[in-house]
């Protein structure tokens, strides 16, 4: 899957545009280091407290493999830091990321590995619940459950997560950035994004149809601006 020249509001977009909901993490849920990007399947682990579910869930990850990891989304504790995150690369995962916290960031910029939270917390669990069977087999993040079924994309923008059916979707992302960029250009050429998107005719048409919204103007036409 090749996320380099996309980004998830690309995505995001392109999967509003062919009919498929959007799943994205709920806002917040940021890299470690600014301008990171992940991209890959699913690897999905649910925390308890202690770190040998991630051992156990790295004992069957492939190489590209995404750490998604469930811990409710708490700021109360850090469930991850330098330790997992060694791990998760010397298991070949190309990156985690944690709907909850955090820490040990310092050595986490400097091991390199992507990694996407809430944010940091020096403290780590002080308890050890009681697992759930799914614990290896899915994870929840936020109002969505992701699986190996699923992969996840994600940039400083936040996280979103596709079903592998799905993935068709990047070229359709491919073709919004690539009408972006032309207007983008126009705009630096002088030509306003009012004249490109024929807004006169927009605002005419509304004035006879007050239902006509500028998204069916933008498809009717070509644009691209909200999705």
């Amino acid at each position: 899957m090749n996320f380099d020249d996309l980004t998830t509001p690309l995505v995001a977009d392109a999967c509003v545009r062919a009919g498929i909901t959007p799943r994205i993490a709920p806002a917040g849920i940021r890299p470690v280091s600014a301008g990171t990007r992940l991209a890959g399947r699913v690897l999905p682990a649910r925390h308890y407290g202690s770190v040998d579910v991630f051992l156990e869930a790295l004992g069957d990850a492939r190489a590209g493999d995404v750490l998604v990891i469930d811990n409710g989304g708490r700021t109360d504790e850090a469930c991850i830091g330098d330790l997992t995150v060694l791990e998760a690369a010397a298991a070949g995962v190309a990156g985690l990321v944690v709907w909850g916290l955090h820490r040990d960031t310092a050595e986490l910029r400097e091991i390199g590995r992507p990694v996407f939270s809430y944010g940091a917390l020096p403290l780590g669990p002080l308890r050890v619940d009681e697992r759930e069977p799914e614990a290896l087999t899915s994870a929840r993040f936020g109002p969505h459950t992701v699986t190996a079924d699923d992969h996840v994309l994600a940039d400083d923008d936040g996280v979103l997560f596709l079903h592998a059916a799905d993935l068709g979707v990047l070229e359709q992302a491919r073709a919004i950035r690539e009408t972006e960029r032309a207007q983008a250009a126009g705009i630096a050429a002088g030509q306003t994004l009012r004249r490109q998107t024929a807004f006169a005719d927009f605002l005419d048409r509304r004035r006879t149809d007050p239902q006509y919204t500028f998204r069916q103007h933008l498809r009717r036409i070509g644009g691209a601006i909200e999705e």
